[in-house]
């Protein structure tokens, strides 16, 4: 459980130590809120998912689908590859 929640923290701290050195970098808090509860969020489900289900390929499953799931809403806030309204550019 510590390290499914340590790796979203590290992740959301490399735009902050990118944002020190380069102005090429540039995330709002809002930015973070999202990201952290994004990806927060996907490690719980991660969690539950390997509590719950016992069976290795079904894990391996869910966890893969989880993923996809966090990457493509991630693109789409980035840069709107499906042109939603809530996209990014």
């Amino acid at each position: 459980m510590l390290l499914l929640l340590a790796i979203p923290t590290a992740l959301l701290l490399l735009p902050l130590i990118a944002m020190q050195f380069t102005p090429e970098v540039h995330w709002t808090s809002s930015d973070f809120i999202i990201g952290g509860i994004l990806l927060f969020s996907t490690a719980l489900l991660i969690e539950l998912g390997l509590r719950l289900v016992k069976r290795r390929k079904h894990r391996l499953l869910i966890i893969g689908l989880l993923v996809f799931v966090l990457a493509v809403i991630w693109a789409e806030l980035a840069v709107g590859i499906f042109g939603t309204p809530w996209a990014g550019s």
